[in-house]
């Protein structure tokens, strides 16, 4: 229920009201904690997949840092792009940008044990990537109808189950431990329960900002166990402030520029999903806190952002972005639609980026304490994506398609070898699974006519009797 104190509920359902500031200031700084741990994890995700020492005494550390701290400065900046608006390139909503997790299935393949030497064809894929998806912003409400549930769904859960393993192994205690006796040990499965615990205790038995932040908090109450268990010390928080600059410019092309074929098709894709989600987003702000329809200008401007904010983060070492649906719920609960509340959290984001330090703090955070935050929230991809396929009309024709599509993008998932004789290119897209799912998906829901006679579309759940015949 939106708190009335703040304005009245013509001016609540207004993006371009300003709140009194010392309401907005706090409504600002909430939208970033509800979105803080998940815009910077994809981060922690592609370095550890990389290869890179996660020590503060190791050489990799800078590099770390550097891309935790691009992380919160161009979610700083794309969400400033959503807000602020530049021409047409913004939606003037409360959309709020971060770190998009649907990329990870492209970018660990990518970078998979290679150093910060596979950056820079990531980063090539990200610009790219972006200016591809900003295109989109041309023609996005055109193509809606190539992407129903049934194809974001299977796509968005498929998202969500390529990524549970790497929670299971960062609570078991990180891909570098793997094989070693320490590794799934009592004592790193205790911090990553902790975490667990908290947030679902806070998350279903807490209201407002306690609610919200919830995976956070969780986080904290896990670090602070780690810290009374020695699982990190003083010394080495100590260590890693002390590496840190106090203030740090982003540097273009601080990686390099790499043209690789399989990043730019994989980023291109991944775009078009990313594009719709935030379609949704946007509908979902309009409709739960302003009681009406996204216009045509606010989708096609939103997707603008969503492509020029990636592509500009490509430039300085930055990843993809998106629009965060956990955001859009914090509209619909606090009911205060202004953009503005949202410029003053970017412009805190922005600040944080500017300040290695709070990178460097955020690092000491033991690897099996981000482990519980992670399964939590690969597990509400996951979810997330099973909610979008209850939407989907179940006969047995989206049956067959789901069937195919999942059993194939996930199958050279969990077998990779299976396709090791193709060209490097596309044994990467391939493997990465949600493309070969997302195109068979795709591609047979448009052959495939939606009347094929009754018994193949007749609902499964009726017409057999109790032997499985008509």
């Amino acid at each position: 229920m939106a708190d009335t104190s703040i304005g009245t509920p013509e001016q609540l359902r207004d993006p371009n009201y300003t709140p009194p500031l010392i309401k907005a200031v706090p409504l600002g700084i909430q939208h970033v904690l509800a979105m803080f741990v998940s815009n910077v994890t994809p981060a922690i995700i592609v370095a550890g997949a990389a290869g890179f020492g996660f020590g503060s005494n190791s050489p990799d550390f800078p590099e770390l840092l550097y891309l935790i701290q691009m992380s919160m400065l161009f979610a700083g900046v794309a969400t400033l792009l959503q807000t602020v608006t530049l021409g047409p390139v913004g939606a003037g909503l409360p959309i709020v940008q971060g770190t998009s997790f649907a990329f990870l299935p492209i970018m660990i393949p990518l970078v998979a044990g290679k150093g910060v030497d596979a950056l820079a064809a990531l980063f090539g894929g990200a610009i790219l990537g972006g200016l591809f998806h900003f295109c989109l912003g041309f023609f996005i409400g055109r193509i809606r109808f190539a992407l129903p549930p049934l194809v974001t769904g299977l796509v968005v859960t498929m998202i969500g189950l390529a990524l549970v393993k790497v929670g299971i192994q960062y609570a078991a205690g990180g891909v570098p431990a793997i094989g070693t006796p320490e590794y799934g040990s009592a004592l790193n499965w205790s911090a990553a329960l902790v975490v667990i615990l908290v947030t679902l205790g806070l998350k279903f038995f807490a209201r407002g900002m306690l609610s919200v932040s919830a995976v956070l908090l969780g986080l904290i109450v896990g670090y602070v166990y780690a810290l009374m268990v020695g699982m990190v010390t003083f010394e080495a928080i100590g260590t890693s402030w002390s590496r840190a600059a106090g203030f740090a410019l982003p540097v273009p092309f601080k990686y390099g520029f790499e043209f690789s074929l399989a990043a730019v098709i994989g980023f291109a894709m991944m775009a078009v999903v990313s594009a719709i989600e935030t379609v949704g987003d946007v509908s979902g702000i309009t409709k739960g806190g302003a009681g009406r329809e996204a216009s045509d200008n606010e989708i096609a401007g939103a997707t603008y952002a969503d492509g020029l904010g990636t592509a500009v983060a490509g430039l300085f070492g930055g990843f993809p972005n998106t629009s965060f649906s956990q955001n859009v719920g914090l509209i619909a609960m606090t009911g205060v639609m202004s953009r503005h509340v949202v410029t003053i959290g970017a412009l805190f984001l922005i600040l944080c980026g500017l300040v290695p330090k709070v990178g460097a703090i955020i690092r000491t955070v033991p690897i099996e304490v981000l482990g519980g935050g992670v399964i939590v929230m690969f597990g509400m991809v996951v979810a997330a994506g099973v909610s979008m396929l209850s939407d989907v009309h179940w006969n047995r024709r989206n049956m067959v398609i789901f069937a195919i599509a999942l059993s194939v993008g996930l199958g050279l998932q969990l077998e990779p070898g299976a396709v090791q004789h193709l060209p490097d290119t596309a044994r990467i897209l391939m493997t990465s699974g949600l493309l070969p799912a997302a195109v068979i998906a795709i591609v047979l829901n448009l052959i495939l006519p939606q009347e094929l006679g009754e018994e193949a579309t007749e609902e499964v759940s009726g017409g057999m009797d109790g032997h499985g015949r008509r």
